[in-house]
């Protein structure tokens, strides 16, 4: 038996586009999913400066709240490879012991701030105002420069156990069932698999003719490159009411595709149930089609990072924006002009339907981005994987992580994993400060 980050670097995959000989930081010290994040040393820099700024650095929050934290937040999500680093941490630093025992067995003050880990880990849209106003007010009050210290390690602790599942690194592989050959696997029947005959069934119009009318192969990267560079060629300008009706289809796409085999959910372990209240609430899909109450499409052009989220986050946490901006750019606009073994390829519009897809799961549109391209550049089997990274993170298996882009390098991989924590990251905080901010006005 050896771990994922073990199987990593026996792969031997890392050429010299992929790594630094002036890596941040000694390997040795870093935890499992710190090296697999290592495979992009320009990444790997800017979350350890922001990791350490919101967990170790001056800041409105006590460092044991910091860590207790970061517990809560991974274990919704079953995230028990987190909850267990935090836990060491938490008592390394002097942490009451009692507290481990469960959400009954911290201050009220604390507690309190389980309802909106709750909503920013599954339901971010339906956070409003008047959960920030709840937690400002009373005898146990937060100062609003808590509260937003509180949202930043939540947000990164929920996109970091999308992280951690996403990579495969909650399991271990058994090198005599897994055979892994030019990073193809077995062709055996997968989660996706399962999936694309679950859809079909639910959606007959769209199934080819013939036999392979069960599932559809992926994309290969040079189809993907040549739909890259004719996007990059293309100069046709759709009216905005294209546009958003592009972002209508996806979306409701998006809402139509299963993320997982559907499965009675599993009981919460006890390790991580004592810090998780109501665990049945989970991901719902933000346009569910027939649902009534849709919640209102969050429009970047009316509250964006740049204009809006990331001056309010720093003028109450002081300099966390500049460590947060500097991650989210580092990740949106990190390349190597390869992939899978081709050199000099443009891969900013596959980067970019990415993030903006991740996005859209969450019911962010970027009104000057046409979504016609996300349906041209990421397949089935992608957006599946990514729409399960994001919202239920915790089915992901080994067997899904390998089923996906098999063309890819793994440090290819663990580059679209990072632009899912980060996307989401932003997602989370996108919704939580435009709420902090109505607050305050």
């Amino acid at each position: 038996m050896y771990s994922m980050v073990e199987y990593y670097s026996d792969m031997g995959q890392i050429g010299q586009d992929y790594g630094s000989k002036n890596s941040p930081t000694d390997s040795s010290n870093l935890d499992h999913v710190t090296k697999v994040i290592a495979y992009h040393p320009r990444y790997l820099d800017h979350f350890l400066n922001t990791q350490k700024f919101v967990m170790q650095c001056d800041g409105p929050l006590p460092y044991d709240y910091r860590n207790y934290i970061a517990i809560m937040a991974a274990a919704r999500h079953k995230c028990t490879y987190l909850v267990n680093l935090y836990e060491e941490i938490f008592l390394a630093n002097g942490g009451d012991p009692n507290w481990l025992n469960g959400l009954e067995h911290i201050p009220p003050k604390l507690r309190a701030i389980s309802d909106i880990n709750k909503i920013l880990a599954h339901r971010p849209w339906l956070l409003n105002k008047e959960h920030v106003e709840r937690l400002t007010k009373g005898q146990n009050s937060w100062s609003l420069s808590e509260v937003v210290h509180a949202i930043v390690l939540l947000a990164h602790y929920h996109s970091l156990s999308s992280f951690v599942f996403s990579c495969g690194l909650t399991q271990e592989l058994d090198g005599a069932s897994h055979k892994i050959e030019n990073n193809n696997v077995l062709t055996q029947k997968t989660a996706f698999n399962r999936l694309n005959d679950l859809y079909n069934s639910q959606h007959p119009e769209n199934l080819p003719n013939g036999d392979d009318a069960n599932i559809r192969p992926e994309v290969t990267v040079d189809a993907l490159m040549q739909r890259m560079k004719r996007l990059s060629e293309k100069n046709d300008e759709c009216s905005e009411t294209e546009l958003s009706n592009r972002f209508k289809h996806v979306e409701q796409q998006a809402a139509e595709l299963p993320p997982v085999v559907r499965e009675a959910p599993a009981d919460v372990p006890q390790q991580l149930g004592r810090y998780v209240d109501d665990p049945g609430f989970t991901y719902q899909d933000f346009a569910r089609r027939g649902a009534e109450n849709i919640p209102q499409t969050f429009r970047i052009q009316d509250y964006s990072w740049d204009d809006h989220g990331y001056s309010l986050v720093n003028r109450l946490y002081n300099d966390v924006g500049f460590y947060l901006d500097d991650k989210f750019r580092a990740a949106y606009n990190l390349t190597y002009y390869t992939i899978a073994g081709r050199t000099n390829v443009d891969t900013s519009k596959f980067r970019r339907a990415i993030w903006n897809y991740i996005q859209c799961i969450y019911g962010i549109r970027h009104d000057d981005y046409d979504y016609g391209e996300v349906n041209q550049l990421l397949d089935r089997s992608l957006k599946m994987f990514i729409k399960t990274a994001c919202c239920f993170p915790e089915r992901i298996t080994k067997l899904d992580y390998d089923s996906v882009l098999v063309e890819l390098q793994h440090s290819e991989k663990v580059h679209i994993n990072l632009m899912i924590l980060e996307a989401r990251n932003q997602a989370e905080l996108l919704y939580a400060l435009r709420e902090v901010m109505r607050y305050m006005t």
